[in-house]
């Protein structure tokens, strides 16, 4: 397990995330003319429904940029997201890709209020540091794109419309090994999602950071944006951070921290009709199958997500539970806190949710509806034709 100071890991990773892999570019001389850019290759790879068992997914296919860059074909109904083979399902709300970028890679941190804790990584419990790890897992993972092997991904890949540009970009043996090649793809992938496109920051609130006098949100907005930010009101601002971090200079809506929230079980979930006692344990089911020590502390948490584009990403929750932006408010504001539901894993409970110890977080229904239209600011191209 690592142990790196918070301000060491995020210069570090980001530094990383900058290179974009070390190639943004073309290829060395192969004896073509042909260039292609690696983020051009990874968006045509990102988009491949062939790059699937049965042809018929790609990362598009549960990453939308219509979405946000999530699932448009969940809903609280249909949870998660079908795999390449017919009526095989993840057991997980797909999160949004976009931003994913600045994800710091997993470790164990020092927080000054909460001591020795676990942060960023990619995928909800953090099993991979980088979003070239990440970018391999799909492919081959059974309930998503299916794939036997690395080399059927590569076949695919090497027979495709575009294998003149990946040879371009990797040179003219790209092909000969297997496991490079893989790489190599998972490569591209990263690059696109480190592109503008998925991470444009073009919303009305980043005209609002620009310059909040000449852009100012509405009264409702503002309304909203100071529950967000009250630590004695809304809270929200306490995990999903408001203010710039302090590497990239972009607020993020998220402190990459790990929390149990009190997220009760879908019944609409799969796993949960295939298996009524299914329970997912977060990051202490992924620490406990690694064998670190005291796994179970960390039952139950999942990662903070970014709320960019929060109004696009529905059904929320690491099981889409909830449908609406007013049904995640009233589940920090009075589910937990009165026990009108119950928790999933009912222990490692936040205490900024202050379960069982007080009455909710005591906001009237015009807070819900200021808190909603604030969240709505974070949309990405609202910002278009005010300050872009």
């Amino acid at each position: 397990m690592k142990y790196l100071s918070w301000i060491g890991l995020f210069v570090i990773v980001f530094l990383l995330a900058a290179c974009g892999g070390g190639s943004s570019g073309t290829a060395a001389n192969t004896g073509s003319t042909l260039t292609a850019t690696e983020e051009e290759v990874g968006k045509l790879i990102f988009e491949d429904t062939r790059l699937s068992a049965n042809q018929n997914q790609s990362c598009a296919t549960c990453h939308s940029a219509t979405k946000g860059f999530a699932d448009p074909d969940v809903t609280t109904a249909n949870p998660v997201s079908e795999g390449s083979i017919a009526d095989e399902f993840g057991n997980r709300n797909a999160p949004t890709s976009a931003y994913a970028m600045f994800f710091p890679a997993f470790a164990q941190i020092t927080d000054p209020v909460r001591g020795q804790i676990y942060a960023g990584g990619q995928f909800l419990d953090g099993r991979r540091d980088t979003l070239e790890a990440q970018a391999r897992d799909p492919f081959l993972n059974p309930v998503e794109m299916a794939n036997p092997a690395k080399q059927a991904v590569v076949n695919k890949v090497r027979n495709g419309p575009y294998a003149d540009k990946f040879i371009a970009l990797y040179g003219s043996n790209v092909f000969d090994n297997i496991d490079t090649a893989f790489d190599r793809i998972a490569e591209s992938i990263a690059s696109f999602e480190r592109s503008n496109e998925m991470n444009p920051f073009s919303s009305k609130f980043d005209c609002y950071v620009q310059n909040s006098t000449q852009y100012p949100l509405s009264t409702q907005e503002q309304a909203g944006l100071d529950v967000f930010n009250d630590p004695n009101g809304g809270k929200c601002s306490s995990c999903h951070t408001s203010t710039p971090d302090p590497v990239s200079g972009k607020v993020l809506f998220t402190n990459f921290q790990y929390f149990n929230i009190g997220v009760p079980s879908n019944p609409n979930n799969p796993a949960n009709i295939a298996d009524a006692s299914f329970v997912d344990l977060g990051l202490g089911g992924r620490l406990a199958t690694e064998g670190v020590p005291a796994a179970t502390a960390e039952d139950g948490k999942f990662k903070t997500p970014t709320l960019r584009n929060i109004e696009l990403t529905a059904p929320y929750m690491h099981n889409g539970i909830h449908a609406t932006l007013e049904d995640v408010v009233q589940h920090y504001d009075i589910d937990v806190a009165n026990g009108f539901i119950t928790p999933e894993v009912d222990r490692n409970i936040a205490s900024e949710l202050g379960a069982g110890s007080f009455v909710g977080l005591g906001l009237s229904p015009q807070d819900y509806l200021n808190l909603v239209a604030f969240m709505k600011t974070l949309t990405d191209g609202t910002g278009v034709g005010i300050c872009f």
